[in-house]
């Protein structure tokens, strides 16, 4: 394979290989990109609703403590 590519000029190897590459493969780097960034955004919302439930269930449990103080 790399005695074929020595042959070529520079514009095949760094231009129309890489080009070919994503016509082909573009739908499937789409798709992982998209699903990773999916999966990511899924994670944030996850990390976001789990430290509001921490800091509501703290916030009512330390009202309730200083109210049971009375």
């Amino acid at each position: 394979m790399r005695e074929i590519f020595n042959g070529m000029p520079w514009w095949v190897k760094w231009v129309a290989v890489p080009v070919i590459a994503l016509v082909v493969f573009g739908g499937l780097i789409a798709s992982v990109v998209g699903f990773v960034i999916g999966l990511l955004f899924k994670l944030l919302v996850f990390v976001a609703v789990v430290g509001g439930l921490i800091y509501v269930v703290r916030k009512f449990t330390s009202s309730s403590s200083s109210r049971s103080d009375w």
